[in-house]
């Protein structure tokens, strides 16, 4: 990719600034540790553990959810959560490629 071939606009660039953005809160790494140690979670179960009201833990759930990287599933009156395969592999693949092309030309 030549210089001039960047652009901010790049849809690659924009799904990896979401991603990011989604991730970029200390809560949001937490609670993905959470439902990788978990099958399932709702937020009531994530409000036990983390140290945060039950409104602010559904912002961050929602953020998760509307980057791709969980689901929620809803069952009655609650939203079962959990990790979304293919938004953890874009994830992982996002951060792999961004790290690979920036070491390359690091000192």
């Amino acid at each position: 990719m030549n210089i001039k071939d960047i652009s901010i606009n790049e849809k690659a660039i924009e799904r990896s600034a979401e991603i990011a953005k989604a991730i970029g809160h200390p809560a949001r790494i937490a609670i993905l540790k959470i439902l990788a140690q978990r099958t399932t979670c709702f937020c009531g179960d994530i409000t036990e553990i983390l140290p945060l009201a039950q409104s602010t833990v559904s912002q961050h759930l929602k953020a998760l959810k509307n980057a791709g990287l969980i689901t929620g599933e809803v069952e009655g009156v609650k939203t079962c959560y959990c990790l979304n395969p293919d938004g953890i592999k874009e994830l992982q693949s996002v951060l792999s490629e961004l790290s690979t092309e920036l070491i390359k030309t690091c000192c």
